[in-house]
């Protein structure tokens, strides 16, 4: 009885294979299927060609993955694994072959996790058995380096064949035109999370509205204004047109769940149309750097998309004083998921965090609350304590907590925490780093 066990048995049959000088398909035909990935890892590493090529064509599974190998490869063995697949694309019998989906995603390249990567992932289903799906992450940073170019233009001379499936997609100053065409070669109804940083705003919204609303399976959504002077229209009514096409949009976007807005290309009374046109409740919403009128605040308040959120931020988002009434009922509206809620550098004064803190103490689920960077006095900071069930720590100038420095220098507000709320030994932060007095707090 042979001692060997099964991954003996497989590097001792792939150090064979490796050994010959020519390979046949017919070589691969009566090889146990666990032998192909270790097999496709060795050749792909000894750059041998002719045995790559035949074992994509004899691929036993659904499902190849290559990505976490062509992180660190020079172009030319992306250009090798292509012709591969060409290869494989031309055999008259590939519509009965067994590979579905080839998996370009860059991921870990340990062996250990390997394996869990060549099982299939669920993928929308409207795509012909015939056609190949290539599934891939594309960061476009200024311009197309030389991976992405060989990948779009390999795709581009075979759309007829495969599709090319975007899951993950980052655009950073890329222009125009350059992005025009990736779309057009890509299926947008892929494209699950979607990261933009533009100059050109309002012409980038007006440009790319279209393309907005083809991208129906869209989860999470991240725009970000990168230059403000360069935020230029030409009338009012300019703005309000191409806010109006493109926040139209998030109406065909039915499964999206984390939206962050970085900018103030969200110019005065132009935010109600997103909130009328948002359909999928939302579970994270993120808004930065930008000014929200009354109107604006009315419509998230009255918008039922958001009443399920868990995380609601905003930084450096300067409110109209007559907008916390609507910032009020919209926490009392979330009271039963928000879990974190950040209001950082809004230029908030005393009186106004006293507006929302009876929604606040209502939150049932919430951990943790920022009010970092506002203009409170101690004496808001103490309005503040009784609706917050945890206990009071201090930290210095860097952030570092110094607890003693706390029960020092506000006493006050240990004792204050401690005849409405109990023991102080729950985690609450109080940062005081200067003469403006900011608070963060996490609870447990």
């Amino acid at each position: 009885m042979s001692s060997y066990n099964a991954p003996t048995l497989v590097k001792l049959e792939v150090k064979a294979l490796l050994k010959k000088d020519a390979i046949d398909i017919s070589d691969l035909e009566d090889l146990p299927t666990m032998v192909f990935t270790p097999l496709f890892i060795e050749a792909f590493n000894h750059k041998n060609t002719k045995l790559l090529q035949a074992i994509v064509v004899a691929w036993p599974l659904p499902y190849l993955t290559v990505g976490p190998l062509l992180k660190t490869a020079i172009v030319e063995m992306m250009k090798t694994v292509l012709h591969c697949i060409n290869i494989l694309l031309t055999q008259k019998d590939h519509s009965r072959g067994k590979l579905q989906v080839l998996d370009l995603e860059y991921g870990d390249c340990s062996a250990d996790s390997w394996s869990m990567k060549q099982v299939p992932k669920s993928l929308p289903t409207c795509v012909p058995r015939q056609h190949l799906q290539v599934v891939t992450n594309l960061s476009l940073c200024f311009y197309l380096n030389k991976h992405q170019k060989c990948l779009l233009q390999w795709a581009q001379k075979r759309i007829d064949v495969l599709q090319l499936c975007c899951v993950k997609m980052s655009i950073f100053a890329l222009p125009q035109e350059i992005i025009k065409e990736v779309l057009n070669i890509v299926q947008q109804n892929y494209i699950e999370e979607l990261e933009i940083h533009t100059q050109e705003v309002w012409s980038f919204l007006d440009f790319f509205a279209h393309f907005l609303g083809q991208m129906r399976n869209l989860l999470k959504f991240d725009l970000n204004q990168i230059d403000f002077k360069h935020n230029v229209v030409d009338t009012v009514t300019d703005v309000k047109k191409c806010a109006g096409k493109f926040f139209s949009q998030f109406s065909q976007l039915r499964h999206l769940q984390h939206l962050s807005m970085n900018g103030a290309h969200f110019a005065n009374d132009n935010m109600k149309e997103l909130f009328r046109c948002l359909k999928s409740p939302l579970e994270s919403l993120s808004i930065t750097f930008c000014h929200l009128s009354k109107s604006d605040l009315k419509h998230m308040s009255e918008c039922e998309s958001l009443f399920q959120l868990k995380h609601l931020h905003f930084n450096d988002v300067v409110f109209s004083k007559s907008s916390f009434k609507s910032l009020q009922i919209l926490l009392e509206n979330v009271s039963e998921t928000l879990q974190t809620l950040q209001l950082e550098h809004c230029r908030m004064k005393d009186s106004e965090p006293r507006v929302l803190l009876p929604a606040v103490s209502q939150c049932s689920q919430l951990s943790s609350i920022n009010f970092y960077d506002n203009d409170f006095s101690r004496l808001a900071i103490k309005d503040l304590l009784p609706c917050i069930p945890a206990c009071l720590e201090c930290s210095d100038h860097l952030g570092y907590v110094v607890v003693e420095r706390f029960s020092q220098l506000c006493p006050e507000f240990v004792d204050i925490y401690s005849r409405s709320k109990g023991s102080p030994s729950e985690p609450y932060l109080l940062l005081a780093p200067s003469l403006r007095v900011g608070c963060t707090v996490a609870m447990t």
